[in-house]
């Protein structure tokens, strides 16, 4: 089947500034894949990430590099091996499994065997900032069950106190993004125990976090950085509680797949997490909602705009992606 691609930039503004250790951001650039069989459509969206060496432009060419040969027949299996795991074989990946879907005429987790991802709780994410500033949006977000605080800096234990002023009821989880050594961690876990924390997302950085092999620890920890694909998944097991799987990072949802029965298939607990985007990159995310601990899916809440037929949220509760937007 001969499969044409085209390939987008598209921009989105943050509501405000959305800040983490290694900086901030004003704006969400993406970029938007779609493929045609010249009759149906799907569409796929990634966020080039500099963490990983990678910039619109690096992407842009990846993607742009398998149009001959979705021309002459690559398919999803085919595009594992074709390019490795990253934001560009994300929107290649999901933009195809859209387009069978469109085909099927049916939902993808129904291609799946999946069940209908709707009414998901997701959390939430307070930006790094002063502790007073973060108290104010806790405050603003209290309604929230479940709060996600970016953390990595010498104030972190009264940004968190700060948190739980401003949000007495919300669950918190804690992300320092590699921005912590281990003794910081040691010396700021018992205090987070105390104030109800309950998870600690990627706190060393992950070409460090030998260190947490058995490490004894009451908050469990989640592997973000550290967690890609399921190739690397084995060595997480003694140095995680959790892991957290981002399609960005697994290069889409074929791979996803992959990893989150391996995780099953050990009662590994999972977290569904995402880098600040639109609806469309959250909806192929919330396939593998379904029976996640944690639900970070929270990207179109900290945008001042979003797609057309976006996912709809009740406060933190999202509704499953309408078929014109994805899958």
């Amino acid at each position: 089947m001969s499969i044409s691609l085209t390939v987008t930039t598209d921009v989105f503004k943050v509501d405000g500034l959305f800040r983490i250790s290694r900086g901030a951001r004003s704006k969400a650039r993406v970029l938007t894949v779609e493929v045609s069989d010249g009759e149906h459509k799907g569409r796929g969206e990634c966020v080039p990430y500099a963490r990983y060496d990678e910039t619109i432009e690096s992407v842009r060419q990846q993607i742009q590099s398998l149009a001959m040969m979705l021309g002459t027949g690559l398919d999803r299996n085919g595009l594992q091996e074709a390019l490795t795991a990253g934001a560009a074989r994300n929107a290649i990946d999901c933009a195809l499994w859209d387009l069978e879907a469109k085909k099927a005429g049916k939902r993808v987790w129904e291609l799946i065997g999946y069940a209908e991802p709707n009414l998901l709780t997701t959390a939430f994410t307070l930006s790094l900032d002063t502790p007073s500033a973060m108290e104010i949006k806790a405050r603003d977000h209290a309604f929230r069950p479940l709060l996600k605080l970016k953390l990595a800096g010498p104030d972190d234990l009264a940004r968190v106190e700060a948190v739980r002023r401003g949000a007495p009821d919300s669950k918190l989880i804690v992300d320092a993004n590699e921005g912590w050594s281990l003794d910081d961690y040691l010396r700021i876990e018992p205090d987070l125990a105390a104030l109800g924390v309950i998870a600690v997302e990627q706190p060393i950085h992950a070409d460090e976090d030998e260190c947490l092999k058995g490490l004894d620890h009451t908050i469990p920890l989640i592997a973000d950085e550290s967690c890609h694909t399921s190739h690397g998944y084995a060595a997480l097991k003694d140095r995680y509680d959790m892991i957290n799987i981002k399609l960005d990072k697994t290069g889409g949802l074929t791979e996803a797949l992959k990893l989150q029965q391996m995780a099953a298939a050990d009662d590994m607990p999972i977290m569904v997490g995402c880098i600040v985007g639109s609806s469309l990159a959250m909806a192929p995310a919330m396939v593998l909602a379904i029976g996640a601990t944690i639900i970070d899916l929270d990207g179109p809440l900290l945008l001042a705009e979003d797609r057309d037929h976006p996912i709809e949220f009740d406060g933190s509760i999202m509704s499953a992606p309408p078929p014109n937007l994805w899958g």
